[in-house]
Protein backbone atom coordinates (compact mmCIF):
# COMPACT_ATOMS: atom_id res chain seq x y z
CA UNK A 1 0.00 0.00 0.00
CA UNK A 2 1.28 3.40 -1.01
CA UNK A 3 0.26 6.47 0.74
CA UNK A 4 -2.84 8.29 -0.21
CA UNK A 5 -3.93 5.17 -1.77
CA UNK A 6 -7.67 3.61 -0.91
CA UNK A 7 -8.42 0.27 0.87
CA UNK A 8 -11.80 -0.88 1.31
CA UNK A 9 -12.30 -4.15 3.90
CA UNK A 10 -14.76 -6.39 3.62
CA UNK A 11 -16.50 -7.09 6.67
CA UNK A 12 -19.42 -9.52 7.43
CA UNK A 13 -19.45 -8.76 11.22
CA UNK A 14 -17.66 -12.17 11.84
CA UNK A 15 -14.18 -13.20 13.75
CA UNK A 16 -12.04 -13.37 10.56
CA UNK A 17 -13.17 -9.79 9.39
CA UNK A 18 -13.52 -8.01 12.40
CA UNK A 19 -10.04 -9.09 13.08
CA UNK A 20 -8.94 -7.93 9.78
CA UNK A 21 -10.71 -4.64 9.80
CA UNK A 22 -9.12 -3.91 13.58
CA UNK A 23 -5.76 -4.64 12.40
CA UNK A 24 -6.26 -2.40 9.19
CA UNK A 25 -6.99 0.28 11.47
CA UNK A 26 -3.89 -0.15 13.65
CA UNK A 27 -2.02 0.77 10.47
CA UNK A 28 -3.98 2.55 8.35
CA UNK A 29 -2.93 5.96 9.88
CA UNK A 30 1.28 4.97 9.95
CA UNK A 31 0.83 3.92 6.50
CA UNK A 32 -1.23 7.27 5.52
CA UNK A 33 -3.70 5.13 3.76
CA UNK A 34 -7.12 5.93 3.41
CA UNK A 35 -9.31 2.91 5.12
CA UNK A 36 -13.04 2.37 4.95
CA UNK A 37 -15.54 -0.76 5.40
CA UNK A 38 -18.03 -2.75 3.53
CA UNK A 39 -20.64 -4.85 4.50
CA UNK A 40 -22.77 -6.85 1.87
CA UNK A 41 -26.37 -8.18 3.32
CA UNK A 42 -27.44 -11.09 1.15
CA UNK A 43 -31.05 -10.93 3.37
CA UNK A 44 -30.38 -14.96 3.70
CA UNK A 45 -30.74 -15.00 7.89
CA UNK A 46 -33.44 -13.64 9.77
CA UNK A 47 -30.08 -12.15 11.63
CA UNK A 48 -29.07 -10.17 9.05
CA UNK A 49 -30.27 -6.77 9.61
CA UNK A 50 -28.66 -7.59 13.88
CA UNK A 51 -25.42 -8.28 11.70
CA UNK A 52 -25.47 -5.07 9.54
CA UNK A 53 -26.32 -2.91 12.85
CA UNK A 54 -23.33 -4.76 14.69
CA UNK A 55 -21.21 -3.66 11.86
CA UNK A 56 -22.81 0.26 11.77
CA UNK A 57 -21.80 0.05 15.27
CA UNK A 58 -18.21 -1.25 15.22
CA UNK A 59 -17.06 0.79 12.42
CA UNK A 60 -18.77 4.05 14.31
CA UNK A 61 -16.60 3.24 17.20
CA UNK A 62 -13.80 3.35 15.18
CA UNK A 63 -14.47 6.40 13.00
CA UNK A 64 -14.63 4.45 9.95
CA UNK A 65 -16.52 4.74 7.05
CA UNK A 66 -19.10 2.41 6.33
CA UNK A 67 -21.26 1.40 3.05
CA UNK A 68 -24.04 -1.18 3.46
CA UNK A 69 -25.10 -2.78 0.04
CA UNK A 70 -27.88 -5.09 0.10
CA UNK A 71 -28.16 -7.70 -2.79
CA UNK A 72 -30.87 -10.25 -3.73
CA UNK A 73 -29.40 -13.54 -4.14
CA UNK A 74 -30.56 -15.68 -7.08
CA UNK A 75 -32.05 -18.91 -5.60
CA UNK A 76 -30.73 -22.15 -7.99
CA UNK A 77 -28.25 -25.31 -7.49
CA UNK A 78 -25.60 -23.46 -5.42
CA UNK A 79 -26.55 -20.97 -2.63
CA UNK A 80 -23.37 -20.58 -1.75
CA UNK A 81 -22.09 -19.77 -5.32
CA UNK A 82 -24.84 -17.41 -6.14
CA UNK A 83 -24.12 -15.20 -2.91
CA UNK A 84 -20.27 -15.13 -3.83
CA UNK A 85 -21.15 -14.23 -7.28
CA UNK A 86 -23.45 -11.51 -5.88
CA UNK A 87 -20.83 -10.36 -3.46
CA UNK A 88 -18.09 -10.38 -5.52
CA UNK A 89 -20.02 -7.96 -7.85
CA UNK A 90 -20.04 -5.24 -5.64
CA UNK A 91 -16.67 -5.86 -4.84
CA UNK A 92 -16.28 -4.51 -8.62
CA UNK A 93 -17.83 -1.85 -8.03
CA UNK A 94 -16.12 0.26 -5.26
CA UNK A 95 -14.01 3.25 -6.01
CA UNK A 96 -10.98 2.37 -4.21
CA UNK A 97 -7.19 0.92 -4.86
CA UNK A 98 -7.90 -2.29 -3.02
CA UNK A 99 -10.35 -4.24 -1.39
CA UNK A 100 -9.03 -6.63 1.57
CA UNK A 101 -10.75 -9.84 2.49
CA UNK A 102 -10.53 -11.81 5.59
CA UNK A 103 -9.17 -15.30 3.77
CA UNK A 104 -6.91 -17.69 6.07
CA UNK A 105 -4.94 -20.23 6.00
CA UNK A 106 -7.78 -22.45 7.13
CA UNK A 107 -10.16 -21.36 3.95
CA UNK A 108 -7.46 -21.74 1.87
CA UNK A 109 -7.36 -25.70 2.49
CA UNK A 110 -11.09 -25.83 2.56
CA UNK A 111 -10.92 -23.62 -0.84
CA UNK A 112 -8.35 -26.26 -1.94
CA UNK A 113 -10.39 -29.46 -0.76
CA UNK A 114 -14.01 -28.26 -2.03
CA UNK A 115 -12.58 -27.81 -5.54
CA UNK A 116 -11.00 -30.96 -5.70
CA UNK A 117 -14.05 -32.95 -5.07
CA UNK A 118 -15.86 -30.40 -7.82
CA UNK A 119 -12.97 -32.08 -10.49
CA UNK A 120 -11.56 -28.59 -10.79
CA UNK A 121 -8.22 -28.54 -13.22
CA UNK A 122 -4.89 -26.87 -12.61
CA UNK A 123 -6.34 -23.19 -12.45
CA UNK A 124 -9.11 -24.04 -9.87
CA UNK A 125 -7.02 -25.97 -7.47
CA UNK A 126 -4.16 -23.27 -7.46
CA UNK A 127 -7.00 -22.36 -4.58
CA UNK A 128 -6.65 -18.15 -3.43
CA UNK A 129 -3.69 -15.48 -4.40
CA UNK A 130 -2.97 -13.26 -1.79
CA UNK A 131 -3.39 -10.24 -4.15
CA UNK A 132 -5.07 -10.92 -6.86
CA UNK A 133 -5.10 -7.53 -9.73
CA UNK A 134 -8.67 -7.29 -11.02
CA UNK A 135 -8.26 -7.62 -15.01
CA UNK A 136 -10.69 -4.32 -15.51
CA UNK A 137 -7.91 -2.18 -13.87
CA UNK A 138 -6.06 -3.42 -17.33
CA UNK A 139 -8.71 -2.77 -20.00
CA UNK A 140 -9.27 -0.10 -22.27
CA UNK A 141 -8.57 3.61 -21.36
CA UNK A 142 -11.56 4.63 -19.83
CA UNK A 143 -13.62 2.07 -17.94
CA UNK A 144 -14.35 1.62 -14.92
CA UNK A 145 -11.62 0.07 -13.09
CA UNK A 146 -12.11 -2.38 -10.21
CA UNK A 147 -10.32 -2.72 -7.19
CA UNK A 148 -7.22 -5.47 -6.68
CA UNK A 149 -8.13 -8.11 -4.13
CA UNK A 150 -6.03 -8.41 -1.08
CA UNK A 151 -5.72 -11.28 1.30
CA UNK A 152 -3.71 -10.24 4.07
CA UNK A 153 -4.30 -13.41 6.59
CA UNK A 154 -3.78 -15.72 3.85
CA UNK A 155 -0.47 -17.40 5.71
CA UNK A 156 -2.51 -16.84 9.20
CA UNK A 157 -4.71 -20.19 10.81
CA UNK A 158 -7.95 -19.50 12.31
CA UNK A 159 -6.37 -20.84 15.56
CA UNK A 160 -4.01 -17.38 15.56
CA UNK A 161 -7.02 -15.45 14.63
CA UNK A 162 -9.27 -16.47 17.66
CA UNK A 163 -6.00 -15.81 19.88
CA UNK A 164 -5.63 -12.22 18.59
CA UNK A 165 -9.28 -12.02 19.30
CA UNK A 166 -9.29 -13.13 22.57
CA UNK A 167 -6.24 -11.09 23.76
CA UNK A 168 -7.95 -7.44 21.80
CA UNK A 169 -11.15 -8.64 23.50
CA UNK A 170 -12.76 -8.12 20.25
CA UNK A 171 -16.08 -8.96 19.59
CA UNK A 172 -18.35 -10.45 16.49
CA UNK A 173 -21.11 -12.26 15.26
CA UNK A 174 -22.10 -15.83 14.51
CA UNK A 175 -23.73 -17.00 11.07
CA UNK A 176 -25.62 -19.68 11.92
CA UNK A 177 -25.12 -21.30 8.54
CA UNK A 178 -21.71 -22.11 9.55
CA UNK A 179 -22.83 -24.87 11.56
CA UNK A 180 -24.78 -26.75 9.30
CA UNK A 181 -22.79 -29.47 7.28
CA UNK A 182 -25.33 -29.83 4.80
CA UNK A 183 -22.86 -27.17 3.05
CA UNK A 184 -20.35 -29.02 1.64
CA UNK A 185 -17.53 -26.34 3.09
CA UNK A 186 -18.61 -26.49 6.61
CA UNK A 187 -18.58 -30.12 6.35
CA UNK A 188 -14.92 -29.99 5.57
CA UNK A 189 -14.57 -27.57 7.98
CA UNK A 190 -16.20 -29.82 11.01
CA UNK A 191 -15.75 -33.25 10.37
CA UNK A 192 -12.77 -34.25 8.07
CA UNK A 193 -10.68 -32.00 7.83
CA UNK A 194 -10.00 -32.36 11.71
CA UNK A 195 -9.37 -36.44 10.72
CA UNK A 196 -6.90 -35.21 8.54
CA UNK A 197 -5.35 -32.73 11.22
CA UNK A 198 -4.93 -35.27 13.61
CA UNK A 199 -2.75 -37.67 11.06
CA UNK A 200 -1.34 -34.71 9.62
CA UNK A 201 -0.76 -31.59 11.46
CA UNK A 202 0.77 -30.01 9.15
CA UNK A 203 -1.61 -30.31 6.16
CA UNK A 204 -2.58 -26.69 5.90
CA UNK A 205 0.95 -25.88 5.40
CA UNK A 206 1.24 -28.89 2.80
CA UNK A 207 -2.05 -28.20 1.31
CA UNK A 208 -0.99 -24.50 0.35
CA UNK A 209 2.70 -25.79 -0.96
CA UNK A 210 0.52 -27.63 -3.62
CA UNK A 211 -1.51 -25.18 -4.45
CA UNK A 212 1.28 -23.08 -4.78
CA UNK A 213 2.62 -25.15 -7.67
CA UNK A 214 -0.47 -25.59 -8.97
CA UNK A 215 -0.80 -22.17 -9.60
CA UNK A 216 3.00 -21.74 -11.30
CA UNK A 217 1.28 -24.47 -13.60
CA UNK A 218 -1.75 -22.28 -14.26
CA UNK A 219 0.55 -19.58 -14.94
CA UNK A 220 2.41 -21.60 -17.58
CA UNK A 221 -0.56 -22.85 -19.01
CA UNK A 222 -2.01 -18.88 -19.64
CA UNK A 223 1.34 -18.29 -21.24
CA UNK A 224 0.60 -20.95 -23.52
CA UNK A 225 -2.54 -19.79 -24.36
CA UNK A 226 -1.29 -16.06 -24.77
CA UNK A 227 0.91 -17.33 -27.45
CA UNK A 228 -1.30 -19.35 -28.87
CA UNK A 229 -3.94 -16.38 -29.24
CA UNK A 230 -1.27 -13.89 -30.51
CA UNK A 231 -2.67 -11.66 -33.15
CA UNK A 232 -6.08 -13.43 -32.19
CA UNK A 233 -6.66 -12.03 -29.18
CA UNK A 234 -8.65 -8.30 -29.16
CA UNK A 235 -9.61 -6.13 -26.88
CA UNK A 236 -12.85 -8.00 -26.29
CA UNK A 237 -13.01 -10.95 -28.81
CA UNK A 238 -11.49 -13.85 -30.09
CA UNK A 239 -10.88 -15.25 -33.56
CA UNK A 240 -12.44 -18.87 -33.76
CA UNK A 241 -9.95 -19.59 -36.13
CA UNK A 242 -7.62 -19.39 -33.39
CA UNK A 243 -9.29 -22.30 -31.78
CA UNK A 244 -9.68 -24.15 -34.98
CA UNK A 245 -5.84 -24.35 -35.74
CA UNK A 246 -5.10 -25.79 -32.52
CA UNK A 247 -5.17 -29.53 -31.09
CA UNK A 248 -8.13 -30.28 -29.03
CA UNK A 249 -6.03 -29.85 -25.21
CA UNK A 250 -4.51 -26.07 -25.94
CA UNK A 251 -8.17 -25.21 -27.91
CA UNK A 252 -9.79 -25.91 -24.94
CA UNK A 253 -6.93 -23.87 -22.92
CA UNK A 254 -7.43 -20.60 -24.93
CA UNK A 255 -10.81 -20.67 -25.01
CA UNK A 256 -10.48 -20.79 -20.82
CA UNK A 257 -8.26 -18.49 -21.14
CA UNK A 258 -10.10 -16.20 -23.02
CA UNK A 259 -13.17 -17.04 -20.33
CA UNK A 260 -11.45 -16.09 -17.40
CA UNK A 261 -10.06 -12.60 -19.26
CA UNK A 262 -13.68 -11.26 -19.64
CA UNK A 263 -14.38 -12.74 -15.70
CA UNK A 264 -17.12 -14.88 -17.31
CA UNK A 265 -18.24 -17.95 -14.96
CA UNK A 266 -15.99 -20.72 -15.99
CA UNK A 267 -17.89 -23.56 -17.37
CA UNK A 268 -17.65 -27.31 -16.57
CA UNK A 269 -15.66 -29.62 -18.82
CA UNK A 270 -18.66 -31.06 -21.09
CA UNK A 271 -19.94 -27.45 -21.07
CA UNK A 272 -16.44 -26.08 -22.24
CA UNK A 273 -16.18 -28.73 -24.90
CA UNK A 274 -19.57 -28.17 -25.88
CA UNK A 275 -18.72 -24.41 -26.44
CA UNK A 276 -15.86 -24.94 -28.05
CA UNK A 277 -17.45 -27.25 -30.67
CA UNK A 278 -20.61 -25.18 -31.72
CA UNK A 279 -17.81 -21.83 -32.18
CA UNK A 280 -15.64 -24.21 -34.34
CA UNK A 281 -18.02 -26.16 -36.12
CA UNK A 282 -21.65 -24.12 -36.26
CA UNK A 283 -22.67 -23.00 -40.19
CA UNK A 284 -21.74 -19.39 -40.81
CA UNK A 285 -25.10 -18.44 -40.44
CA UNK A 286 -26.12 -20.19 -37.21
CA UNK A 287 -26.86 -18.28 -33.91
CA UNK A 288 -24.27 -19.56 -31.26
CA UNK A 289 -25.25 -18.76 -27.76
CA UNK A 290 -23.57 -20.59 -24.92
CA UNK A 291 -24.82 -19.80 -21.27
CA UNK A 292 -21.93 -18.36 -19.13
CA UNK A 293 -23.78 -17.93 -15.56
CA UNK A 294 -24.93 -14.39 -15.94
CA UNK A 295 -22.90 -13.70 -19.18
CA UNK A 296 -23.44 -15.68 -22.51
CA UNK A 297 -20.42 -16.51 -25.50
CA UNK A 298 -21.32 -15.63 -28.61
CA UNK A 299 -20.35 -15.60 -31.94
CA UNK A 300 -20.52 -12.89 -34.70
CA UNK A 301 -18.49 -12.38 -38.00
CA UNK A 302 -15.92 -15.03 -36.94
CA UNK A 303 -14.90 -13.58 -33.63
CA UNK A 304 -16.36 -14.62 -29.73
CA UNK A 305 -17.57 -12.50 -27.77
CA UNK A 306 -18.93 -12.68 -24.27
CA UNK A 307 -22.29 -11.00 -23.56
CA UNK A 308 -23.77 -9.84 -20.41
CA UNK A 309 -27.43 -8.86 -20.04
CA UNK A 310 -28.61 -5.38 -19.68
CA UNK A 311 -31.99 -4.01 -18.02
CA UNK A 312 -34.13 -2.13 -20.16
CA UNK A 313 -34.04 1.07 -21.25
CA UNK A 314 -36.47 3.72 -20.97
CA UNK A 315 -38.45 5.13 -24.09
CA UNK A 316 -36.69 8.14 -25.57
CA UNK A 317 -33.41 7.82 -23.68
CA UNK A 318 -31.62 11.00 -24.20
CA UNK A 319 -28.86 12.67 -22.72
CA UNK A 320 -27.67 16.34 -22.89
CA UNK A 321 -23.59 16.65 -23.15
CA UNK A 322 -22.32 19.77 -21.53
CA UNK A 323 -18.82 20.01 -22.50
CA UNK A 324 -17.97 17.07 -20.82
CA UNK A 325 -14.39 15.22 -21.34
CA UNK A 326 -15.49 11.81 -20.13
CA UNK A 327 -19.14 11.12 -19.61
CA UNK A 328 -20.49 7.72 -17.92
CA UNK A 329 -23.37 5.93 -19.66
CA UNK A 330 -23.58 2.66 -17.22
CA UNK A 331 -27.21 2.81 -18.37
CA UNK A 332 -25.49 1.84 -22.01
CA UNK A 333 -23.02 0.24 -20.22
CA UNK A 334 -19.67 2.19 -20.81
CA UNK A 335 -18.55 5.80 -21.61
CA UNK A 336 -17.58 7.88 -24.12
CA UNK A 337 -14.47 9.90 -24.13
CA UNK A 338 -14.58 13.09 -25.59
CA UNK A 339 -10.91 14.29 -26.54
CA UNK A 340 -10.03 18.08 -27.71
CA UNK A 341 -8.75 17.69 -30.87
CA UNK A 342 -7.35 19.70 -34.49
CA UNK A 343 -8.38 19.07 -37.78
CA UNK A 344 -9.43 15.24 -37.04
CA UNK A 345 -12.98 14.40 -35.40
CA UNK A 346 -16.42 16.63 -34.75
CA UNK A 347 -16.44 20.37 -35.82
CA UNK A 348 -16.90 22.24 -32.05
CA UNK A 349 -17.83 25.07 -34.47
CA UNK A 350 -20.75 23.09 -35.74
CA UNK A 351 -21.78 21.80 -32.79
CA UNK A 352 -22.86 25.49 -31.25
CA UNK A 353 -25.62 25.51 -33.85
CA UNK A 354 -27.53 23.72 -31.24
CA UNK A 355 -27.68 21.82 -28.24
CA UNK A 356 -26.18 18.40 -28.35
CA UNK A 357 -27.33 15.70 -26.76
CA UNK A 358 -26.49 11.45 -26.71
CA UNK A 359 -29.72 9.31 -27.83
CA UNK A 360 -30.32 5.84 -28.94
CA UNK A 361 -31.24 4.20 -31.82
CA UNK A 362 -34.51 4.45 -32.81
CA UNK A 363 -34.64 3.10 -36.77
CA UNK A 364 -34.50 5.02 -39.97
CA UNK A 365 -31.89 7.31 -38.72
CA UNK A 366 -29.32 8.25 -41.47
CA UNK A 367 -25.72 8.94 -41.95
CA UNK A 368 -23.00 10.45 -44.61
CA UNK A 369 -19.89 9.53 -43.28
CA UNK A 370 -18.45 9.85 -46.67
CA UNK A 371 -19.08 12.85 -48.76
CA UNK A 372 -18.18 10.84 -52.05
CA UNK A 373 -21.35 9.09 -51.30
CA UNK A 374 -25.03 9.76 -50.31
CA UNK A 375 -26.65 9.39 -46.78
CA UNK A 376 -27.57 5.63 -45.69
CA UNK A 377 -29.05 4.09 -43.37
CA UNK A 378 -27.20 3.79 -39.78
CA UNK A 379 -28.25 0.02 -39.68
CA UNK A 380 -26.30 -1.20 -42.87
CA UNK A 381 -22.83 1.49 -41.95
CA UNK A 382 -23.39 -0.86 -38.63
CA UNK A 383 -23.63 -4.06 -40.66
CA UNK A 384 -20.62 -3.04 -42.65
CA UNK A 385 -18.86 -2.13 -39.42
CA UNK A 386 -19.29 -5.64 -38.12
CA UNK A 387 -20.74 -3.60 -34.73
CA UNK A 388 -22.45 -7.14 -33.02
CA UNK A 389 -26.35 -7.16 -33.27
CA UNK A 390 -26.65 -6.79 -29.60
CA UNK A 391 -24.40 -3.98 -29.20
CA UNK A 392 -25.89 -1.79 -31.70
CA UNK A 393 -29.15 -0.93 -30.04
CA UNK A 394 -26.94 0.44 -27.11
CA UNK A 395 -24.82 2.95 -28.83
CA UNK A 396 -24.35 6.25 -27.64
CA UNK A 397 -24.99 8.81 -30.93
CA UNK A 398 -24.37 11.93 -30.70
CA UNK A 399 -27.01 14.73 -32.22
CA UNK A 400 -26.68 18.34 -32.58
CA UNK A 401 -30.00 19.63 -32.86
CA UNK A 402 -31.97 17.12 -34.82
CA UNK A 403 -29.21 15.96 -36.93
CA UNK A 404 -26.83 12.80 -36.51
CA UNK A 405 -23.47 13.71 -36.02
CA UNK A 406 -21.40 10.64 -35.27
CA UNK A 407 -22.08 7.04 -33.97
CA UNK A 408 -19.57 4.57 -32.71
CA UNK A 409 -18.05 1.78 -35.25
CA UNK A 410 -19.04 4.14 -38.23
CA UNK A 411 -17.55 7.64 -37.93
CA UNK A 412 -18.64 11.26 -38.33
CA UNK A 413 -21.51 13.07 -40.36
CA UNK A 414 -19.34 14.55 -43.58
CA UNK A 415 -21.39 18.21 -42.81
CA UNK A 416 -19.51 18.02 -38.99
CA UNK A 417 -16.08 16.79 -39.75
CA UNK A 418 -13.73 19.32 -38.77
CA UNK A 419 -11.28 21.03 -41.78
CA UNK A 420 -7.25 20.85 -41.32
CA UNK A 421 -6.05 22.53 -38.13
CA UNK A 422 -10.07 23.18 -36.81
CA UNK A 423 -10.73 22.71 -33.36
CA UNK A 424 -12.27 19.43 -33.13
CA UNK A 425 -14.25 16.60 -30.70
CA UNK A 426 -13.05 13.29 -30.90
CA UNK A 427 -15.45 10.64 -29.59
CA UNK A 428 -14.50 7.17 -28.48
CA UNK A 429 -16.83 4.99 -27.31
CA UNK A 430 -15.37 2.38 -24.84
CA UNK A 431 -17.60 -0.37 -23.65
CA UNK A 432 -17.46 -1.57 -19.74
CA UNK A 433 -14.56 -4.15 -19.23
Amino acid sequence: MKSGERLVAGLSGGLDSVVLLDLLSRIARRRRFTLAALHVNHQLSPNAARWTRFCRELCRERGIPLRVVRVSVARGDSLEAAARAARYAVYRRQRADYLALAHNKDDQAETFFLQLLRGAGVKGLSAMPMVREDRARNGKAGSLRAPSILRPLLEVTRGEILAYAAERRLKWVEDESNQDTYFLRNFLRREVLPVIARRVPAYRATVARAAHHLAEAAGLLDVLAASDGAGSLGEDTLEVDALRRLPLPRARNLLRYFLASREAAMPGTEHLGEALRQACTASADSRVCIELGDATLRRYAGRLYVVREAGLLPAGYTRVWRGEHKVALPELGGVLMLTRARGAGISLARLRSAAVTLRMRRGGERLRPDGRRPRRSLKNLLQEARVPPWERERLPLIYCGEELVWAPGVGVAFEFQASRHERALRPVWRMAA
